[in-house]
């Protein structure tokens, strides 16, 4: 059994992205996965409620706001989804359709209604996933587990996933020659050990297609480097956890797997500040928020940092990319943030939701331009 995570793949970002509908409505809430969802449920009714307010008072049509109150309300009385929570939960409804990700990450509760989907929160899951997979190999066994933030392990049964590499290659013993004497020894043992893997990683084609989250290999060598030859799924991360994965409980192994997981998301930071502070010397950087939504809107910008709380109303010139600031939220403005995220996004740029303190300067956003302006 998968835990309650739905981690959205860059394809459904994409599509949120694109979105547009004059009444859109995002939400957010904390969430707890001990919670029997009372809480969560009263706090959805709640910024149900000002979302329909913010929608009334913009004009929307009474059949427009009457269905937004009712899928909203549907979610808040279906038992069997409150039963299964992560860390927050992402709530986007139009009149005509309702989408909601189960994420990782604790986020502070907000509505947001415009003409578009307020992502930046989102980005942050996909920035750094502190859920992920961990595929825990050896030559007598596998299994793959499922960690995500404050939860328990949890080991998922994958259809056709070989017992151990004997019983892989239909051999008693990994030692056992081919009828045709081929297979022996060292190399031949390394032959086997390439089928078994083979299978593995045809065995989690199915179950990890639909996903963008890392898998971190749990593994001595020479499996390894075997499985790494063989493997498909594009996030296997490149540093793994090595040593023989039968001697450590599945604590032991998660527990490693987000001490590594840490590392590595804050050595990716580190990289892009270090990046923005050279590129900061060849003018190629800008913390000025009109400034960065220009280069934006002209698809400029490298790399962009985001302030993953902070929310500016306001508007972004879908021409030149000039903005106006407006003194609060309503159902007519949006995230001029959130916006600039989006159009980085939208134009191949890299997008890093953070938190305020990682932003470079003292904004809420910093920008790596590919060229000097």
């Amino acid at each position: 059994m998968i835990l309650p995570t739905d981690v959205p793949t860059r394809a459904q970002v994409e599509r949120l992205l694109a979105a547009r509908e004059p009444a859109s409505v995002s939400i957010y809430l904390p969430t707890s996965p001990a919670s029997r969802g009372d809480a969560e449920r009263i706090e959805l009714k709640n910024l149900a409620a000002e979302a329909a307010r913010q929608l009334r008072e913009a004009g929307t049509a009474r059949a427009d706001v009457a269905a937004i109150e009712e899928e909203l309300a549907d979610l808040v009385d279906d038992d069997e989804f409150w039963r299964y929570q992560a860390r927050s939960l992402a709530v986007f409804v139009t009149p005509t359709t309702g989408t909601t990700f189960r994420l990782p990450n604790q986020l502070v509760a907000m509505v947001e209604v415009s003409d578009r989907f307020h992502l930046k929160p989102l980005l942050r899951t996909l920035t750094f996933p502190h859920t992920a997979f961990v595929l825990a190999l050896s030559q007598s066994g596998v299994r793959l587990l499922e960690i995500a933030p404050e939860l328990d392990p949890t080991e998922i049964r994958v259809p056709d996933m070989p017992k151990d590499v004997a019983s892989a290659v239909g051999k008693s013993s990994i030692k056992d020659r081919a009828p045709s004497g081929r297979l022996q020894g060292t190399e031949g043992q390394k032959t086997r050990m390439r089928q078994y893997a083979r299978q593995i990683d045809q065995a989690l084609r199915p179950l990890l297609g639909g996903f963008d989250l890392p898998l971190i290999l749990a593994a001595a060598e020479p499996m390894d480097a075997i499985f790494r030859s063989v493997n498909s799924y594009p996030h296997l991360v490149a540093d793994g956890l090595p040593g023989n994965p039968d001697t450590a409980s599945d604590a032991e192994l998660v527990e490693r797997a987000r001490r590594l997981l840490d590392e590595i998301y804050a050595a990716e930071l580190d990289s892009v500040k270090e990046t923005y502070a050279l590129r900061a010397s060849q003018r190629r950087t800008s913390a000025d928020i009109a400034d960065v939504a220009r280069a934006a809107t002209y698809g400029l910008v490298e790399t962009v940092l985001v302030d993953i709380d902070e929310v500016v109303p306001g508007y972004v010139d879908e021409d030149t990319g000039a903005i106006t600031l407006d003194e609060g939220g309503d159902a007519a403005n949006y995230g001029v943030v959130d916006e600039i995220a989006r159009r980085v996004w939208l134009t191949g740029g890299g997008v890093l939701a953070v938190r305020s303190d990682d932003v470079p300067g003292s904004g809420s956003v910093a920008a790596i331009l590919r060229y000097a302006p």
